[in-house]
């Protein structure tokens, strides 16, 4: 494989990113190109304009940010050179199974097909044109689809995984900074170079040692606050779900869900399917009203912040969310599908647990003088972590802009006192 540089690429946020001959070739191939055709915030550009971003650029940033992991004395003494080039390879590659619109394709995939773009990202990896690419370079297709996902399960060295996929990976690092830089939403300071330079590993798992604790608390911080502010802000929502329910209701016609090879998905990107949809009969009115930004409505936004049996029925299970919907529909005098319950747990948001900090409990560790490691939990070293840490999840109530009045009080009627912050209009 070539380890020659070919050139660099200008990013906005780190600057020049330099690139070899055998990357430049897997960054010109067909899956690789089409991400810069799938916006990376798809329905966030709603609330705010210069939210325009693509996978591409994110895709690029995370390789980068992975080589300077790999380039940290404390893994580079485990890796060789070609593990840490797979290393970086896959972190350039981690995104290319996305679908149209990025995450809101996903509900597509995963109602009809039970897929995730993880599984198309390690299909299109091993059996499109960059298998070839991959192999002449020197590469194991199969490795390269495993790791970019996280899966490649390499005996005595998980921090391989770990690095792309965990609590504090090279992809949350990148879009944490990238998605604040392009909405205007940045909440403080992340420091993710101290981050990168501070992990470690213990016992073949990354971990960060505790010097960076005012790195890692900034960071918690911004990706709570950014899941509430850009993720899933109420009117950037909105336009996700209105995509998502244009895709449902053409997918027999258009067949969306239909493809048999790489090639036939990978030709479905945000330019094409915008097209299909707004030709479609049964989607063209959605895609006519986010061109003219008539969008839903949020009639009702709780946010639960305590574990309940009932609420995390809510959250997991359709039916439980189907049966509210109906409850609502009936007491608003309106047809239930002119309501949606929107939680965080569908597959359109970037987070897929629904108690978002849960699995955060981040490994960190002190050291000695003499050179030891002595773990400890996060929650114990961080006040701030130990407040954040725990259930964190929001249900809204979204409707047509004529029913929202009726649908306010029916849905306060089934399930409570509406926050004022729900009755805010945008």
């Amino acid at each position: 494989m070539s380890r020659k540089i070919w050139g660099e690429i200008k990013d906005p946020i780190y600057g020049y990113i330099y690139i070899t001959e055998a990357e430049k070739e897997i960054i010109d191939s067909f899956p690789v190109q089409r991400l810069r055709r799938l916006r990376q915030l798809a329905g966030a550009e709603y609330v705010y304009p210069a939210a325009n971003h693509t996978r591409f650029e994110h895709s690029v940033g995370v390789m980068y940010l992975a080589g300077k992991l790999v380039q940290n004395p404390n893994l580079s003494q485990y890796l060789s050179e070609d593990e840490a080039q797979t290393v970086r390879i896959a972190a350039l590659l981690h995104d290319v199974g996305h679908g149209a619109f990025s995450h809101i394709f996903e509900q597509v995939l995963t109602k009809f097909l039970g897929k995730t773009h993880e599984d198309m990202t390690r299909w299109i990896i091993a059996e499109s044109e960059l298998k070839d690419i991959l192999e002449k370079q020197g590469f194991s297709p199969q490795a390269v689809s495993k790791l970019a996902v996280g899966e490649l399960r390499k005996p005595g060295k998980a921090f391989m995984d770990q690095a792309i996929q965990s609590s504090v990976d090279v992809d949350k690092l990148d879009f944490i900074v990238r998605d604040t830089y392009h909405t205007g939403a940045e909440y403080g300071y992340v420091d993710i170079f101290r981050l990168i330079h501070m992990l470690d590993v213990i016992d073949e798992n990354l971990a960060v040692e505790a010097g960076a604790l005012s790195a890692l608390e900034s960071f918690i911080i911004a990706r709570v606050e950014s899941f509430k502010s850009i993720y899933f802000h109420r009117v950037g929502r909105a336009a996700q779900i209105m995509l998502a329910m244009a895709m449902e209701r053409a997918n027999d016609e258009l067949g969306l869900t239909s493809f048999k090879t790489p090639e036939e998905y990978l030709a479905m990107d945000d330019y094409t399917i915008w097209g299909m949809l707004k030709k479609c009969e049964k989607s063209r009115g959605i895609i006519e009203n986010l061109e003219r930004r008539r969008l839903l409505k949020c009639a009702y936004e709780r946010t639960f912040y305590q574990k309940d049996r009932l609420v995390s029925k809510m959250f997991e299970l359709e039916d439980v969310r189907n049966q509210i919907r109906d409850d609502i529909a009936q007491k608003a005098h309106v047809e239930p599908e002119e309501i949606i319950i929107d939680v965080p747990t569908v597959p359109s948001v970037p987070y897929h647990h629904s108690a978002l900090l849960e699995p955060m409990e981040i490994p960190i560790f002190y050291k000695t003088r003499e050179g030891g490691k002595i773990p400890c939990k996060l929650s114990e070293v961080s006040r701030i972590f130990d407040v954040l840490k725990g259930f964190l999840n929001i249900l809204r109530v979204y409707t047509y802009s004529k029913n929202r009045s009726k649908v306010e009080e029916a849905a306060y009627k089934v399930l409570g006192e509406t926050p004022f912050s729900a009755k805010i209009s945008y």
